[in-house]
């Protein structure tokens, strides 16, 4: 788009002025202020828009006040926007080249002692040069050369800061905060079209109130010259620089405010000759401050302006900071690209917050951290990795197991088997061995609900570092073992969820299960391989009156309770389902 291409004429006859917004150009972003609050937007890096959004102090009893309310909105203002500008740079800019706290103190610094030495100190120089050099004592011809230099060189820093690649954008973003005020008091919706569609020129501008300011300064100090000249003499007044310096220095919160009711007085005026050749001077100075925005811009700055609607229509709304979302619709975007099992993206935001399901509903923003965080792990459950697996860990009777490639992942149908395993336990010191023990799920429920002495074996390493790590500091003795060939001793109650899934029949299943360790799922040609190693040389590890628990496939439990039989008394258990799940033989 060029730069003369779409810039309206400036047009208030349609005007829907429903409440009063102003913002201010930031580093790659808009700020927009309203009745109660202040929101910033800003285009980060990496081309997110990052909003963030505060609540204003209430307005003290001065701020009614004639004069003295636009002296506290002048200091406000720049207070508040130089905290706005700062905190655009550490979002617009990479880390490696944001500026440092000391390095943009000290251009803040310098920032205002520049101001303070090219509008204020310069003119009043020139106009010293012209009484001391030239020899020439007009009073009037003086002041008047002192104001119109002060207005050139206002009109020049503007031109000249213009050509700058950086300030251009900053006057694009300008241009983008004015079109969005235009767009929402002429009764537009707020889409990037209808705001592309609006005027750069506004009459409550800052460009505009800072050629006020400079205009009712010349005024200001001419009077001053007049009246020090009167009443004190002009040899005090030339004779001494630096008291005519301080004089100007000190008017300047009076000649701000006087400038702030002005520009307030006449953007409540409506449009007729006098207005219009009032503003006209200060919307033209608008060309050189603002610039024809890109799309990018006015979504920027349309953010920043429904952040202040929103906070200004609700006092209970929540304020958000830079790197933050609103949870539910990240929670909705999620479930939405889960929607086969939307209940898994509660899961992921439950591990990535630290908390439980209920309370979800309580979360009101999430760093956008969080959120690609999310994303990310939603991103591999759709390529067929396991929740647990994605996640780390899997709950487990109301214990968090850490879970990994390393390990099966364990199932509600377990639940069962450890319960069960628990209840017979009791409050007796009995001996128990979990065969087969995988992440050591079963052993930590029993650990943790008995006083029983715990041995948990597993053949395969991988598994039992696993397993030490979820059974660690609950006393439980983690060993080694080829089923029963490195155990020792004899047990009141030998728990086992062995392998079962016939070989043949693995390669067929869910990826989310052909990708867990294929040595916790074979069960040899029949699936009962590891059953009939039990059967064969679990009596000789059992204690009179001991028991087997087993977990069995759902149409494994007959098969496996007959081979039982041989040890003892048999019975079958079912699990959540209905189906029959855990074989119990009682010596």
């Amino acid at each position: 788009m060029k730069e003369n291409e779409k810039d309206n004429s400036y047009d208030t006859s349609t005007k829907v002025c429903r409440t009063l917004i102003g913002g201010q150009a930031l580093l790659e972003g808009v700020m927009m202020r309203g009745r109660t609050s202040v929101a910033m937007a800003v285009r980060s890096p990496d081309g997110e828009v990052e909003v963030k959004s505060d609540r204003l102090k209430p307005p003290s009893k001065a701020r009614k006040i004639p004069v003295v309310r636009g002296v506290l909105a002048f200091v406000d203002s720049l207070v508040v926007g130089m905290g706005a500008l700062l905190k655009s740079a550490e979002v617009s800019m990479p880390d490696d080249e944001a500026p440092s706290k000391t390095s943009t103190t000290i251009a803040v610094i310098l920032g205002v002692v520049l101001a303070v030495g090219l509008f204020i100190a310069l003119p009043w120089f020139i106009g010293w040069s012209i009484e001391n050099w030239a020899n020439y004592h007009n009073v009037a011809v003086i002041s008047i050369v002192e104001g119109l230099s002060r207005l050139v060189i206002f009109i020049a820093y503007l031109a000249l800061i213009r050509l700058m690649p950086d300030i251009k954008r900053t006057f694009m973003y300008h241009g983008a905060e004015h079109r969005t005020i235009n767009c929402y008091e002429r009764g537009l919706s707020l889409t990037v079209e209808n705001v592309q569609s609006c005027s750069t020129k506004h009459n409550r501008c800052g460009t505009t109130f800072l050629f006020f300011v400079v205009v009712i300064a010349i005024v200001f100090y001419a009077l001053t010259n007049w009246i020090f000249t009167l009443f004190v003499g002009y040899e005090f007044l030339f004779g001494n620089p630096f008291f005519k310096l301080g004089i100007r220095l000190l008017l300047l919160p009076v000649i701000a405010g006087l400038s702030y009711e002005l520009l307030r007085g006449l953007a409540s005026l409506p449009d007729n000759k006098f207005t219009n050749a009032i503003r006209a001077p200060g919307l033209a100075l608008q060309k050189l401050s603002t610039a024809i925005p890109d799309d990018d811009m006015a979504e920027c700055a349309i953010a920043a302006f429904n952040a202040v609607l929103e906070l200004d229509a609700d006092q209970n709304k929540e304020t958000i900071d830079f790197y933050e979302r609103e949870f539910k619709p990240e929670r909705q975007k999620l479930q939405a690209k889960l929607k086969d099992n939307p209940q898994d993206a509660d899961w992921i935001y439950c591990e990535l917050l630290d908390c439980n399901r209920a309370a979800l509903d309580d979360v009101k923003r999430v760093k956008i951290g969080v959120a690609h965080k999310a994303d990310e792990y939603a991103d591999r459950v759709l390529a067929g990795e396991p929740l647990c697996y994605v996640l780390g860990n899997a709950d487990f009777c109301g214990i968090k197991i850490k879970t990994d490639k390393r390990v099966l992942i364990p199932r509600f149908e377990t639940e069962v088997l450890a319960e069960l395993a628990v209840k017979y336990v009791g409050g007796e010191n009995k001996r128990v061995l979990d065969l087969c023990t995988g992440s050591g799920c079963i052993a930590a429920v029993i650990a943790k609900n008995t006083r029983a002495e715990i041995v948990a074996s597993d053949i395969d390493d991988d598994a039992l570092e696993v397993a030490k790590s979820n059974l660690k500091g609950l006393g439980v003795t983690v060993v080694k073992s080829d089923m029963f060939d490195g155990i020792d001793g004899k047990f009141d109650l030998i728990v086992t969820n062995p392998p079962y899934i016939k070989t043949f029949d693995i390669d067929g299943l869910q990826p989310e299960v052909t990708c867990q360790p294929r040595i916790a799922l074979d069960g040899g040609e029949d699936g009962l391989h590891f059953y009939k190693i039990i059967t064969e040389r679990a009596d000789a590890y059992l204690n009179a009156g001991g028991t087997i628990m087993a977990e069995v496939g759902y149409d494994q439990a007959e098969a496996v309770k007959k081979m039982f039989e041989r040890i003892g008394k048999c019975r079958i258990e079912k699990d959540l389902d209905g189906k029959d799940r855990i074989v119990v033989c009682n010596k």
